[in-house]
């Protein structure tokens, strides 16, 4: 319906989740690392808070225009019905995660199998969505449908958005960068850059003691 769409904030979310991924898959991986020790970091908590504003964001606001935007097409609500099955997947896993972490008793082997599934899980789901969802995205949807995509997704992000929004701009280039802070007020883009992004940059996310604590 409109090419004008602007993807920029899921790409830029997606590459923010697979760095994280990244991160994840060596906490629980490497010989030195023990995953019992995730919940004390931030890394764990913002993958988390940010996975989850995203996926709500979709699930109430990206898939139910798309599906209005698709009468009589079979084939792409399938697709669609994909992408629905794929984050109900997700979510119990997080939630066997944490319940893992919070027995005493758990066991590295298990959680290492846990979170072994979800790096696949979540990795497989991005690489779905780029390749099929978000091209049928962009024929279908107006750029304002988009826009509103973003704002909910923004929204959800809360009072996280001091360490959420440098998270997200992480490893980002300088078009996507100016792109996701177009829409802020100026007095937010100086307080992120002279504040957030220094803090951000000084947290070692991934490692224990680290967690927010609220």
């Amino acid at each position: 319906m409109s090419g004008d769409i602007d993807l920029t904030a899921a790409h830029a979310m997606h590459d923010a989740l697979r760095r994280e991924l990244a991160h994840l898959d060596r906490m629980t991986t490497s010989a030195d690392r023990d995953p019992r020790q995730l919940p004390a970091t931030a890394g764990w908590v913002l993958l988390k808070k940010a996975l989850r504003a995203h996926h709500t964001a979709e699930d109430e606001v990206l898939w139910p225009a798309l599906r209005r935007g698709l009468p009589g097409r079979p084939k792409d609500l399938v697709l669609l019905e994909a992408m629905e099955a794929e984050h109900a997947a997700i979510e119990p896993l997080i939630e066997a995660i944490d319940a893992g972490l919070a027995d005493p008793e758990a066991d590295r082997l298990g959680l290492g199998v846990l979170t072994d599934a979800l790096v696949t899980g979540l990795a497989g789901h991005l690489e779905h969505e780029e390749a099929a969802a978000l091209p049928l995205i962009r024929r279908v949807l107006t750029a304002e449908q988009g826009s509103h995509f973003g704002r909910v997704q923004a929204r959800l992000l809360g009072h996280d958005a001091p360490l959420l929004l440098p998270w997200l701009l992480d490893g980002a280039d300088e078009p996507t960068v100016a792109k996701l802070l177009a829409p802020l007020p100026a007095s937010v883009r100086a307080t992120c850059a002279a504040e957030w992004v220094p803090a951000y940059d000084a947290l070692d996310r991934w490692s224990p003691g680290t967690a927010p604590t609220h």
